[in-house]
């Protein structure tokens, strides 16, 4: 008895084992990257997740709890370190960071880098290919679409998980490794989004705009006065760290000790 066409070439398609890497749509992304400037970038997918906090609960400027959906990007493993500046600093002849002439080689080279405005940030992102993250895309990595509410989860901060609290004067010896706290690593991999330095992100801030807020890719608004930061910092106190807070906005020019970056990239 003949088989059927069909029946047969049935049978080979699923005989033919699909390469690793590959799905339905075609190539997979890979789940981690190496960007322009050497540093490694983790994968972020496309998709949907609750972005800020429902009535109740945190600040007016927080809510309303909305759906966004994020196109797949790529965002920074760690923040970017002070070896990765210097050699920005080296290539561009860019306004160096404040605090700058207190950082020494090799002892702080894994460092984050502080002291920079969100202009210098931006154009480390740029001139390395990248860009800053937008407020979004920050808040998903940290967050993922379970709505934790740290990096690592729902646990309170505690010095195993990241670096915060610290009420002393700033030196970069209190700084700790970008690779450092790995128990507190974001749901995607990156490392530090909360405590050690807050992070600039690309947005502008406005109070209302979650309530206006874009269903898809929200850019943030067009203008403003102040630029938001992410993540809380060495010196701040948990609330700070909690990954939907949006308590730190400070105008773009700013350069202190609280505040690096990371950046990100558009998956292709």
């Amino acid at each position: 008895m003949v088989m059927p066409l069909l029946v047969i070439l049935g049978f080979l398609l699923l005989s033919v084992r699909v390469p690793d890497g590959l799905g339905a749509d075609g190539p997979a992304l890979p789940k981690e990257i190496t960007g322009k400037d050497g540093a490694p970038m983790v994968l972020v997918p496309a998709g949907d997740f609750w972005m800020g906090l429902p009535e109740g609960e945190g600040l007016d400027d927080e809510q309303p709890r909305h759906q966004v959906f994020l196109n797949a990007f790529y965002i920074d493993k760690y923040e970017v370190t002070t070896a990765r500046y210097a050699k920005f600093l080296g290539a561009t002849g860019w306004e160096k960071p404040v605090n700058w002439d207190v950082v020494k080689f090799p002892e702080h080279a894994d460092r984050p880098v502080i002291g920079v405005s969100w202009s210098d940030a931006d154009a480390y992102c740029r001139i390395s290919g990248r860009r800053l993250p937008t407020e979004a895309e920050w808040e998903k990595a940290a967050r993922d679409s379970n709505e934790q509410k740290f990096p690592w989860g729902d646990t309170r901060p505690q010095p195993s998980l990241a670096l915060f609290g610290q009420m002393t004067r700033f030196s970069y010896d209190l700084l700790k490794s970008v690779e450092s706290y790995p128990t507190g690593q974001g749901p995607y991999g990156a490392f530090n989004l909360a405590g050690n330095v807050a992070e600039w992100v690309q947005d502008w801030y406005d109070g209302s705009y979650y309530a206006d807020s874009p269903p898809r890719n929200p850019p943030g608004p067009a203008r403003g006065q102040y630029k938001m930061t992410r993540g809380g910092s060495w010196s701040d106190m948990p609330v700070y760290l909690l990954s939907a807070s949006r308590t730190t906005k400070v105008p773009p020019d700013t350069r202190n000790a609280f505040i690096g970056f990371r950046c990100a990239q558009s998956a292709q």
